[in-house]
């Protein structure tokens, strides 16, 4: 497929979490909109080079670099390097995520701190360091968390997943807030059901078919998916949308 810049043409964006799944088909759209992508990885480095692989292959630009979200000093520092390397950040794209699922009444400890330093700190702190060059980007700055459909409506052994994205909720439209002075928007998007390594590996195959029964659209989300809404609210279409909470879930809220 040839590569055809459109809105994002000269735009840098960080995306967390971007070696693979739904991080993974964020940032090829991105690029596939003419961004030129940060492809943040945790430890997959191979899933993060095949991603900037992929992206070089059509044309587009991208880089890979490793740096943990749930570590504050090594997140500051390497996002303001990559600001200063690249010029700038125009878009930030928080979809670094992990789940720990056990039941609310066996919950340890170190299983809350993981999540909530991850799923909430990360887009917290990631969010902090990197404003300082979004807000110079104004109205073409753009931050979008990725929350999810439990943080919405819950889930049973999944309290603290869902306390992290409820969290991410509620800091998005803060941040709208305290940002919209200079123009900057800022979105969460919520998934539901999507297809990633964690649904095909941990999934059975009579909870896939009770769960597609459950969605009207009846079929489990893609990637892709996902990945087209939040490349509209990184463009500027999406200029007067902000505080807004986008539900990719086949239907499952209306």
């Amino acid at each position: 497929m040839s590569h055809q810049p459109t809105g994002l043409s000269g735009r840098i964006a960080l995306v967390t979490g971007g070696s693979r799944g739904i991080g993974r088909a964020i940032c090829i759209a991105l690029a596939e909109h003419g961004a030129k992508v940060v492809v943040n990885y945790t430890s997959r480095k191979e899933a993060a080079d095949e991603t900037v692989d992929i992206i070089e292959s059509q044309g587009g630009q991208a880089i890979a670099v490793k740096f943990d979200v749930k570590n504050r000093d090594e997140t500051s520092a390497t996002i303001k390097d990559i600001g200063k390397q690249q010029g700038g950040i125009d878009i930030l794209v928080n979809n670094a995520g992990i789940a720990i699922n056990g039941l609310m009444m066996r919950v340890k400890p170190t299983h809350f701190d993981d999540v909530i330093n991850v799923n909430l700190g990360g887009v917290m702190w990631c969010s902090q360091v990197a404003s300082s060059f979004i807000l110079k980007a104004k109205e073409h700055g753009r931050i979008i968390n990725i929350s999810s459909v439990i943080g919405e409506i819950g889930n049973v052994g999944q309290s603290v997943y869902s306390a992290s994205k409820a969290g991410v909720i509620g800091l998005t439209k803060s941040m709208a807030r305290e940002f919209s002075s200079r123009g900057v928007c800022v979105n969460a998007v919520a998934p539901g059901l999507i297809e990633t390594e964690m649904i095909s590996t941990q999934m059975s195959e009579d909870m896939r078919q009770t769960t597609i029964e459950q969605i009207p659209l009846k079929r489990i989300g893609l990637p892709q998916d996902v990945a087209g809404v939040v490349a509209f609210l990184a463009s500027p279409s999406a200029s007067y949308i902000t505080g807004q909470v986008i539900r990719v879930n086949g239907g499952m809220l209306m």
